[in-house]
């Protein structure tokens, strides 16, 4: 690996490379490709930047913020124009080619071989062929997802949605329009494209769809400049904002404060900058109430099942669910029609723990 060029492609001296390398650069062997892995930000690097063996560089795909007050961040951020995507709820990937292979990385900048396979039998190896430097940026989602089981879109498994597209050995990425001609290109499933809209306007256009995927149990929103000039902004239903705290709460000492505050106060601001009316709050209330108290007094370990072609990529996935640092339980393969089905009990030690205590009499 020459060094030199990775370290100039990153936009670092070749010494502060070297350094990082004995700090927070961390190298995977396994699998195949060998990478170097940035395990945080530095230099201007995002966490999750991969450089392979090859010299390949996959920076790391940047974290969209989050505004509570919606009208005001649109003026604030946009120019003219606000682009508005679906945000899926599932597990952020990056797909690319490396020596001719196609791999999936994690957003923590691991390859996984469960979302690997997914990758090879949904994305046209046409696409690495024609522009090899490319990288799909995008979200696996459905109800056979190990990290994140969702049944609200329409696929009885797991399917790829792309959102972006970047290229190897660059930060910057496509755009919202050439995202979505490079998918209808190459027969890929995108993100649903919302509308546009001039920012005058858009956060009552924004409010009207975010009020409808909710009710769909979807996500939420992701807004975009259509010419790609400043980074994208996130905005997220009333109804993903009370499932995640309902299931932070059936796990209630696994989670940081931070996460059941940090949803309650976007509900806060929501209902205030929509204008609603007393009846409409105290429904906003008793669903913030029930996904805090019901799942909590039910706490149950969840169990989440994936579909798995090939054994050796189950127990491939479960080394690296344990490097991840996510302790589960995969029960022995069953065999079916066209492969096998595996079942996964993810283990959340210190919520249960602390409840047979709490239980057996100890002080909160």
């Amino acid at each position: 690996m020459n060094l030199a060029r990775v370290a100039q492609i990153l936009g670092m001296t070749e010494s502060r490379l070297q350094g990082l390398q004995e700090t927070i650069i961390r190298e995977s062997a396994w699998p195949e490709p060998r990478l170097l892995r940035f395990e945080k930000e530095a230099s201007g690097v995002e966490a999750g930047t991969v450089v392979f063996e090859n010299g390949d560089i996959a920076f790391g795909y940047p974290k969209i913020r989050r505004p509570l007050f919606l009208a005001p961040a649109i003026e604030r951020h946009f120019s003219k124009a606000v682009a508005v995507e679906e945000k899926m709820n599932g597990h952020n990937v990056r797909i690319l080619s490396v020596s001719s292979e196609m791999v999936a990385l994690t957003r923590g900048g691991f390859i996984c071989p469960y979302s690997t396979e997914v990758a090879r039998r949904l994305v046209p190896e046409e696409i690495f062929l024609k522009q090899p430097s490319l990288i799909l940026c995008g979200e696996m989602v459905g109800p056979e997802n190990p990290y994140v089981a969702k049944e609200v879109y329409p696929t009885d498994s797991i399917d790829f949605y792309l959102f972006d597209v970047a290229e190897k050995n660059r930060k910057k990425t496509l755009g919202v329009h050439k995202t979505h001609e490079l998918a209808e290109r190459f027969g890929l499933k995108a993100t649903a494209f919302l509308g546009q809209f001039q920012k005058d306007g858009a956060a009552e256009k924004i409010r009207q769809i975010v009020v409808r995927l909710g009710r769909q149990g979807r996500e939420g929103v992701v807004l975009k400049d259509p010419e790609n000039q400043v980074p994208p902004i996130k905005y997220t239903s009333s109804a993903t904002n009370c499932s995640d705290i309902a299931v932070g709460f059936q796990y209630y000492n696994d989670y940081a404060t931070d996460f059941f505050l940090s949803r309650v106060v976007r509900e806060g601001f929501q209902s205030v900058e929509w204008n609603e009316s007393e009846e409409e709050r105290r429904k906003r209330a008793q669903r913030i109430g029930e996904s805090i108290l019901l799942p909590m007094i039910e706490t149950i370990e969840s169990k989440r099942a994936g579909e798995i072609q090939n054994l050796q990529t189950a127990r491939d996935f479960e080394y690296h669910l344990r490097r991840s640092g996510i302790r589960a339980i995969f029960d022995p393969p069953m065999p079916d029609d066209e492969g096998y089905r595996i079942g996964i009990t993810k283990l959340v030690m210190s919520t249960n723990d602390k409840t047979q205590a709490l239980l057996d009499g100890e002080m909160w």
